[in-house]
């Protein structure tokens, strides 16, 4: 039984806040989250929620990446995140290219940004790739 991303698809977290993936290559992943339901007491967009954004984009585009060398499996062992500029209301779209892609690891840096195209968040996350057991 294969244990990749790619057979089980992003998962019920990504799923509970609305993220819908539209594009996925090992080069670029695009994903959009809505605002709404993902906000901290303020009304504003929750830093973790855009953590989650990033972090499901580039396990994805690692997971890829991992596939094509028999490597599936991902496991994120490093995210970090700045966040830019506050958004209270629409979706935000995070696209993920990597930074670094070898046989045991693999980094992607995902730019979040706002209906309006600025950039809301800068995440970078690393994934260790192994092989689906």
């Amino acid at each position: 039984m294969s244990t990749s991303l790619l057979d089980h698809g992003p998962g019920a977290l990504a799923e509970r806040m609305g993220i819908k993936l539209l594009e996925m290559t090992p080069d670029r992943v695009v994903g959009t989250m809505p605002v709404d339901g993902n906000t901290q007491p303020y009304g504003l967009l929750h830093g973790g929620a855009s953590c989650v954004l990033a972090e499901t984009l580039g396990s994805v585009a690692a997971a890829l990446h991992g596939h094509s060398i028999g490597r599936g499996l991902t496991l994120g062992v490093d995210i970090s995140a700045t966040h830019h500029k506050a958004v209270r209301a629409g979706t935000v779209t995070g696209i993920a290219t990597p930074a670094h892609r070898g046989r045991g690891v693999a980094t992607y840096e995902i730019v979040i940004t706002d209906d309006a195209g600025d950039r809301v968040c800068t995440a970078r996350l690393t994934c260790l790739l192994r092989s689906p057991v």
